[in-house]
């Protein structure tokens, strides 16, 4: 079945002026945004740099495989760059900010379209410890860096380029474009089109509430494979569809996975059981914990994690850093009794959800019954 690659090589003969963009053209755009161009695109944001000539650049670097999240994202490029479709587009308003201090992983870029729109491209979470706690920070903060960084460089965008404009992203990179699109004035929203949220997790509750994200709600377009974990994560208020994807699992989130039929995803019913198992588990595991208990369980757990010197979540399992995990459980009381109550209190949200949903579907089946 086909992906976002074999539907590039059949629709990328067409202009976006002959067939204007869809939610499939942005997961590419999403996807494009994983890639660390060069400096055409780094050195000077403002001025445009055609795709074609970019992915140019970017292969001419002898370390251009390390430069990219995976090493599909630089095959997407090289048949993104040689189509009609996207290689006409300009990328600019590059923007890179990494901040371990500060916890702040962020990355964004915008692509000038031919039919006089623009798509704002965030970034989603790549392989560094950094960026991987600042995302499990949102489960107690209101707002993160990354999503103060999002609004501040869509407003700047918006001031740069007076067009239409489409905003993206895959996991973090979602949630940055929809909470950008909620937290921008009502004139700047009157200019969004719309919002891709490809398998991105949603908001703790305090936002569910704001006019400017309710006002956008109409506009924003979730899509989470049937297995989804990451986009099912905290608090979601848009409708979101579900598609079909060829793996099974957490590797559902790989983009690259989703299957495409003609312009668009593949839909599915409903999220697997399994799905809905994890999601419930984790909202019943988090309604127990104080924002103070979330807090503490991060810090501790990236503080395990981070104690060999590791990056990297590409590092994690490494022997000699399994090694040091263990030695750090053994010495330091204070992680392990922190660690060993919460991964109780998770089994007992487990077994707390599997009654409900047991309860919920034997329910169903006595009204199927005498139905």
């Amino acid at each position: 079945m086909a992906n976002i690659m074999e539907y590039l090589k059949w629709r990328g003969d067409l202009t976006f002026t002959q067939d204007p963009p869809n939610a499939v053209d942005a997961l590419i755009f999403s996807s494009l945004a994983y890639i660390c161009y060069g400096d055409r695109v780094q050195g000077d944001p403002v001025t445009p740099v055609q795709l074609r000539d970019a992915a140019d650049e970017y292969f001419a670097l002898e370390d251009y495989e390390a430069r990219c999240r995976v090493k599909s994202d630089t095959e997407l490029l090289r048949i993104a760059a040689d189509s009609t479709r996207f290689g006409l587009s300009e990328i600019c308003m590059y923007r890179d900010e990494f901040v371990p201090e500060q916890e702040t992983q962020f990355a964004a870029m915008t692509f000038l379209l031919d039919d006089g729109s623009m798509f704002l491209a965030f970034r989603g979470t790549d392989y560094s410890l950094v960026g991987w706690k600042e995302d499990f920070n949102m489960t107690f903060q209101q707002t993160i860096p990354a999503q103060r960084l999002a609004l501040r460089y869509t407003r700047e965008v918006a001031l740069e380029y007076l067009r239409p404009m489409r905003l993206g992203g895959h996991s973090k990179g979602g949630n940055l474009a929809v909470f950008a699109a909620a937290r921008s004035s009502p004139m700047l929203q009157q200019r969004i089109l719309s919002v891709y949220n490809h398998d991105g997790p949603g908001f703790t509750k305090y936002l569910m509430g704001d006019p400017g994200y309710l006002a956008m709600v109409p506009k924003i377009h979730t899509y989470i494979p049937q297995s989804s974990i990451i986009g099912m994560l905290l608090e979601h208020e848009e409708p979101y569809t579900v598609i079909r994807s060829k793996t099974v699992g957490l590797l559902q989130h790989d983009p690259y996975s989703w299957e495409v039929l003609g312009r668009e995803f593949i839909p599915v019913q409903e999220i697997t059981e399994s799905s809905q198992f994890v999601d419930a588990t984790i909202k019943t595991w988090f309604a127990d914990m104080t924002n103070q208990e979330r807090n503490q369980l991060v810090d501790v757990m990236f503080s395990l994690l981070g104690s060999g010197g590791v990056d990297s979540v590409q590092e994690l399992l490494q022997p000699k850093n399994i090694r040091t995990y263990i030695k750090t459980l053994s010495s330091d009381v204070g992680i392990r009794r922190v660690l060993s109550s919460e991964f109780q209190s998770l089994i007992e949200a487990a077994r707390k959800t599997k009654m409900r949903l047991d309860e919920e579907r034997g329910l169903l089946e006595t009204g199927s019954e005498e139905g």
